[in-house]
């Protein structure tokens, strides 16, 4: 019985990891993107650096609310 179970959490295990890396890749894009941006731009204040990660964050939940909700 703990050897039907062990692969199934192993799958799982490596589904979060790989959203892991996900979100921290396109955080870290989005980050680095919002640095470039306002060092072309120079809005006076670092608007983008703040506005790509979150509009990120939010792609990113609208994401995983619309993958985990039954249909």
């Amino acid at each position: 019985m703990m050897n039907e179970e062990k692969p199934q959490n192993n799958n799982l295990l490596l589904r979060y990891a790989g959203f892991a890396f996900q979100l921290m890749a396109a955080l870290a894009v989005g980050v680095l993107g919002g640095y470039w941006l306002d060092k072309w731009i120079k809005p006076g204040i670092p608007i983008f650096i703040w506005v790509l990660p979150l509009l990120i964050l939010i792609g990113i939940l609208i994401r995983v609310v619309k993958d985990t909700s039954q249909k």
